[in-house]
């Protein structure tokens, strides 16, 4: 991974613009000096964390200045080894401000197993956390080393999000995906703020539908490595991995009851991989886009909407070696017709 982070600035659609005029893309050194950063978020003010998969969360100020100590180091339990594995993802509690809880989630040195896992911010240095408030939500065993997820987001409804991987090795061998009992393969959907260490929302879709596991949220993902939530409607964006062939981005709007499937691995895109007993395509959600594989895989989605009626232009953030503009215009069409 790039030790350097670059800051995106210009990726605009108009409306008012030719569809097919592809966009300027500009990159702007912002900060430097990171070991294998996977993951850039803030707690609502000008502060940027970034995830080291080592096990390091370093402090960047608004100016790009590097903090010299870091906010947590987890270096001492976090997996050490393995591009899939390690410090994978964080999240800050929508009321950081004031009770200072942060959710990571990563994989162990000791087993390999994903830990999801709340701490809590230092009482006195607000660059620091505490190593020591170590609360442990979830343990998921994981049977390979690759396809673990990582990404965790608090959506619109205060709940918090975990996207889970297939488990590993290649081809999803035990059907964990599908499997409705097994957490892999899934997005996952839990309440930190009630029970003891979480409780499941009510409304999630299978908590009464047995043999489901009541925190699946959506199932049939290979490798949700990262998803986002508009931050203007609401609608879930989700980069999953492919595995020989197809990428996709997978879509779920806001106000969804959930229980989505989105095949795999009955299917890989919109392609047959294994059908088996899956069903047919209509049983399932398809990507809202896919590309081939000779590129290089998903890394991460960020989509946004901006609200203001005097901008009307369309953000768009996908790291990936091309730009995936044309198919993904109808997107933008819909995300700014409120505002015209």
């Amino acid at each position: 991974m790039n030790s350097k982070i670059a800051l995106l600035i210009i990726l605009f659609l108009s409306l008012a613009g030719t569809a097919s005029a592809q966009p300027a893309i500009t990159l702007q050194s912002f900060s430097t000096g990171y070991n294998r950063p996977v993951a850039i978020e803030h707690c609502g003010d000008s502060r940027l964390f970034v995830v080291q998969q080592r096990g390091l969360i370093i402090i960047s100020d608004s100016l790009g200045n590097r903090l010299s100590t870091p906010f947590l180091n987890l270096s001492g339990i976090v997996s050490q080894s393995g591009n899939e594995r390690g410090l994978l993802g964080l999240a800050f509690h929508p009321n950081y401000a004031t009770n200072g809880y942060f959710y990571v989630n990563y994989t162990a040195e000791s087993n390999g197993n994903t830990y999801i896992a709340r701490y809590t911010r230092n009482t006195s240095n607000p660059n620091l956390a505490d190593p020591s408030s170590q609360v442990i939500l979830m343990t998921i065993t994981q049977p390979y080393s690759n396809h673990n997820g990582g990404n965790l987001e608090f959506g619109p409804d205060g709940y918090l999000y975990i996207g889970m991987g297939d488990g590993g090795s290649g081809g999803d061998p035990e059907n964990y995906a599908q499997t409705s009992s097994s957490l892999l393969g899934k997005m996952l959907r839990i309440d930190i703020d009630n029970g003891s260490p979480y409780s499941i929302p009510p409304s999630n879709p299978f908590v009464d539908s047995t043999p489901f596991a009541p925190a699946i949220w959506a199932l049939g993902l290979r490798n949700p490595w990262r998803f986002s939530f508009d931050q203007l409607t609401g609608d879930m964006w989700i980069g999953d991995v492919g595995q020989g062939n197809w990428e996709e981005i997978d879509f779920e709007p806001a106000g969804s009851a959930g229980g989505l499937n989105y095949g795999w691995k009955c299917y890989e895109g919109n392609a047959t991989y294994s059908s088996g007993s899956c069903g047919t395509v209509t049983t399932h959600t398809g990507p809202v886009f896919v590309y081939d594989n000779d590129a290089p895989g998903l890394l991460g989605n960020r989509w946004y909407c901006l609200s203001r009626r005097t901008i009307q232009q369309y953000v768009w953030l996908l790291f990936i070696r091309r730009l995936l503009f044309g198919s993904l215009l109808d997107y933008a069409t819909q995300c700014f017709a409120q505002y015209l």
